[in-house]
């Protein structure tokens, strides 16, 4: 028998599920801050949660790093998703590789897989690894059951459909639809977004940026993107193209980026621009992570890069922080390992150049997930997607 429309039960299920959709859409929240978002009284929301936790759909987990309760006192205690409750799929495309994970619904990754693959020119193989690695992940690990698979690629994803659009810079990628065919190998629901935006999905959800609602991620790697925490939620843009920082020229007359464009930052600090600006001294097999460690030891030339980088970064963002004014910078990727002569860089110019009504309230820092945020944002918008109703175990 159901609940009669404006009963008492049916207000209590109605709250029910907006307690669980806002512990869904937020990863991991506090008691306090799922009173502040819903709305809800302290009283309902305890008593609800009380439920929640006993049936096994949520379950408490520690703050990383604790997050001091309002008032002081203990660290506030996290709720999340029950890991209990099933399993879901992660992949990012990047450029250059795949990597696929399998996480519980409280986005702890339980195994993992990577490959080096030439993505943006071998679709078919890309795809064929991913469906290969997914399916051996679940059978190797018990849970029971997955809902879904979030794929982060690198390029700009149409909203309402979430294909890549057209057209794409990922051109040997048109007309292929990455939702279809992996649903039809792997056999569950699939989501794709933009790798940049579910960086900043993963840093909101699961890292440096929990409990910030205006952020700016910065995707450093292969290629160079950012994505958008604008009032506590993800933004897009009117075409699901915002946040394609890496394609704004910062260099007149500069190298021709593959976007068509010259002298976009991409072509600047993306990973190809640095380890090139010291392979003249270094070699010609001069790897990224040389660079960075050497820049981390203090070797001139490649300090002198990785900082010029930073630069650069702040230069880009800086008319962005004054427009939006967001809490934090979360610089990501694999060149975010490069540390305090990258931050230092983006730091001195964002100081220069905003008003400092602005500039003293923006923290520039580096992610917490390193090269990860974007698989894990992939889980995170799997995990957003799925209906509330569904995530009992």
């Amino acid at each position: 028998m159901t609940s009669a429309p404006g009963s008492l039960e049916s207000l209590r299920s109605r709250n029910r599920l907006r307690v669980l959709e806002t512990v869904q859409q937020r990863g991991a929240i506090s008691r306090v801050d799922i009173t502040r978002t819903t709305g809800l009284s302290r009283t309902t929301v305890s008593s609800l949660v009380a439920e929640l936790l006993s049936e096994g759909v949520l379950s408490e987990r520690a703050a990383e790093p604790p997050a001091p309760s309002p008032g002081g006192g203990r660290p506030a205690t996290l709720l999340a998703l029950s890991p209990d409750g099933g399993g879901v799929l992660g992949v990012h495309l990047g450029h250059e590789g795949v990597r696929v994970v399998l996480a519980d619904l409280s986005g702890d990754v339980l195994g993992e897989r990577q490959r080096e693959i030439d993505v943006d020119h071998l679709p078919a193989d890309s795809l064929a690894y991913v469906a290969d690695a997914a399916l051996e992940l679940v059978a190797r690990h018990d849970v029971g059951r997955v809902i879904g698979m979030g794929v982060a690629v690198s390029a700009p994803v149409q909203l309402v459909s979430h294909a890549l659009r057209t057209p794409s810079m990922l051109r040997d990628w048109t007309d292929i639809d990455i939702a279809a065919q992996l649903r039809d190998r792997v056999g569950v629901p699939v989501h794709v977004g933009n790798d940049a935006n579910l960086g900043a999905m993963a840093e909101w959800t699961f890292g440096v940026g929990r409990g910030a609602d205006d952020l700016i991620y910065l995707m450093l790697s292969d290629g160079v993107g950012a994505g958008l925490i604008l009032n506590g939620r993800p933004y897009e843009g009117a075409a699901g193209a915002a946040g394609e920082l890496g394609h704004v020229a910062v260099v007149d007359g500069g190298y021709v980026c593959r976007c068509g464009n010259r002298g976009c930052l991409e072509t600047v600090v993306g990973t190809r621009a640095l380890v090139g600006a010291v392979s003249h001294s270094r070699g010609p097999d001069t790897t990224l992570a040389e660079v960075v460690q050497l820049a981390l030891a203090g070797d001139p030339g490649c300090h002198r890069v990785i900082t010029d980088a930073g630069r650069t970064i702040g230069r880009a963002l800086s008319g962005i922080c004054a427009v939006l004014d967001p809490k934090l910078v979360i610089i990501g990727g694999k060149i975010a390992a490069a540390g305090p002569p990258l931050l230092e860089g983006v730091r001195e110019i964002l100081a220069r150049r905003l008003p400092s009504a602005i500039s003293q309230g923006v923290v520039v820092t580096a992610g917490r997930l390193g090269d990860r945020a974007e698989v894990l944002g992939a889980v995170a918008l799997a995990t957003r997607r799925t209906a509330v109703h569904l995530l009992s175990p």
